[in-house]
């Protein structure tokens, strides 16, 4: 019986993975710079501003993760399939930790995009 190697496979799902998340947080980003929020309603706002605390978490969740050093005996394609999940699972702790415990960094910039709006 011979075995199937899986590991080509792998590493081409988490690439592509990997890249569709990056595309799409990357457009959602451009599409909240580029919006006009003008006329946006206070909910509309502070959605937007939660987003930006959110990516913002995010990053730095990112950053300290590289400071530990984890050494695995893991196969690479798995490794790869791990770092997909590990992203995924720090986006969404930062979108959770957001919603539940902010930093109050998306307050002030409510706060600071409506003293704006309202000047012009």
């Amino acid at each position: 019986m011979s075995t199937i190697d899986t590991s080509n496979i792998m590493n081409m799902y988490s690439e592509y993975a990997t890249q569709t998340a990056k595309d799409s947080v990357a457009s959602k980003l451009k599409s909240a710079a580029t919006a006009d929020y003008s006329k946006a309603d206070d909910k509309e706002l502070m959605d937007v501003c939660k987003q930006f605390e959110s990516y913002f978490l995010e990053q730095v969740f990112k950053q300290m993760a590289k400071t530990v050093n984890i050494t695995g005996d893991g196969d690479k394609s798995t490794a790869n399939l791990v770092d997909f999940f590990k992203d995924n699972t720090i986006a969404e702790l930062a979108t959770q930790s957001t919603e539940t415990n902010s930093l109050g960094l998306a307050q002030m910039l409510y706060e600071q995009m409506k003293r704006n709006i309202g000047e012009e």
